[in-house]
């Protein structure tokens, strides 16, 4: 480090373009640090720009101690994290970038705009009238023995980034053709860092669909639904795909899926396909309806269920037959058990869970084994439904880094 006590003296390297970095990479320039971001993508943002494609949901508006929950057994670590940029700091933020925000009716906080492209312009302005840099390009390889990190440039040359404190932002190892694809956990496990696998969150979920149903519903969504699976109901949307069922009903309950079915083998969902009506009241409507029609209008005209929902009730049974007592069938339209078989992979996951151990950080999110280096966003080991807990998580973690690195280069400089 330079023996001048200029804050634009110290510098510091963040790898890695995505929210956490690039919050992380604007508070620090905002102190006056020399800040640099690499990444081996040749433009930033890129999953933040996918995620916009459906609205850019940015946070969520229920109340705190609720939100905090969405996180399971990663809560007691984030909570402080977030509280210290919870929600209402996010639509400031975004407000003071010129892209004001709405709660739409689920609850969830997007921009006025429903895209990304807008708020990223803002936002790389501000950095460049800030004096970050950034280097393209760049795909990071791992540490020299001096401890700095080391990029192959897109001439195929290495170099070493000389910086007094280095940010990892790499992400997760979900999209990897946008960037994130996890070979940074095999860097990091060999330098002692504690590791969990990478696994993946917010993803399809297989069913044994027959070939009929398959061809006919896959893409078709599963609108009004509640799922039970042991001890929690939830109510949302799914997809019906050519594989089984994702959707954002189904990502919540990820974790829990994927822990069942690598424990069991397998998982069974109950699907509700009216979780407006008792079965009592569906029995009744079902009775009245006039003899001699289809199952399929009796069910349409009774029950209000799209031609998806009966063929989810056959899959169910096993075949084309259903029962044609009232109750029965108002029974199966309250709970069509769904087995899922096994769980899509990374490529094709929204988020991964798994990553840097908590117990490999200190409280500044710098890893334990490697001193100077800190971690921001999917690479810690959280996990979150969407609905907008993900890219808040990102924003506070890499706040909370960018707080780690300003409060060990200070430490540094008085001591």
């Amino acid at each position: 480090m330079s023996d001048t006590t200029s804050p634009r003296s110290r510098s510091v390297a963040i790898i890695g373009a995505g929210p956490a970095g690039l919050i992380a990479a604007e508070m620090l320039a905002a102190a006056g640090l020399a800040v640099s971001v690499h990444d081996r993508m040749p433009s930033v943002g890129r999953k933040l720009l996918m995620a916009g494609r459906g609205g850019l949901n940015l946070t969520h508006s229920e109340p705190l101690e609720t939100f905090l929950g969405r996180y399971g057994a990663s809560a007691p670590r984030l909570a402080p994290l977030i509280e210290a940029f919870p929600p209402a700091a996010l639509r400031d933020w975004a407000e003071a970038l010129g892209a004001p925000t709405f709660v739409g009716s689920s609850g969830r906080v997007f921009p006025k705009s429903l895209k990304a492209s807008p708020l990223l312009r803002a936002w790389l302005r501000r950095l460049d009238g800030l004096g970050v840099r950034f280097a393209l390009r760049d795909d990071w390889q791992g540490f020299d023995d001096a401890g700095r990190a080391i990029v192959v440039r897109p001439d195929g040359s290495t170099a070493a980034i000389e910086a007094d404190a280095t940010l990892l932002a790499l992400g997760g190892a979900s999209w990897p053709r946008l960037g994130s694809n996890g070979a940074w956990t095999g860097i990091l496990a060999a330098r002692g860092v504690e590791m969990t696998p990478l696994l993946p969150a917010n993803v399809g979920f297989r069913a044994e669909w027959s070939e009929p149903f398959r061809a006919r519903f896959a893409g078709t969504p599963l609108k009004a639904l509640a799922v039970r699976f042991e001890d929690t109901t939830l109510r949302g949307e799914a997809m019906v795909t050519a594989y089984g069922l994702e959707g954002g009903v189904i990502y919540a309950l990820s974790s829990r899926l994927r822990d069942a079915i690598e424990r069991d083998g397998s998982a069974t969902l109950s699907l509700d396909l009216a979780p407006g009506r008792d079965a009592a009241e569906l029995a009744a409507r079902i009775a009245s309806q006039k003899p001699g029609q289809s199952l399929s209008n009796l069910l349409r005209k009774a029950a209000h269920l799209a031609p998806v929902a009966i063929n989810l009730m056959r899959e169910a049974g096993g075949g084309p037959t259903l029962p044609r007592d009232a109750e029965e069938l108002a029974a199966l339209i309250k709970a069509v058990p769904i087995r899922l078989t096994g769980i899509e992979g990374l490529e094709r996951a929204i988020s991964t869970a798994g990553g840097v151990a908590w117990s490999g950080l200190d409280d500044g999110l710098m890893l334990k084994a490697i001193p100077g280096v800190f971690v921001a966003g999917e690479m810690i080991d959280w996990e979150a439904p969407t609905g907008g807990y993900l890219l808040q998580a990102c924003f506070a973690t890499g706040i909370a880094a960018a707080k780690g690195v300003l409060a060990r280069l200070d430490a540094e400089q008085s001591g």
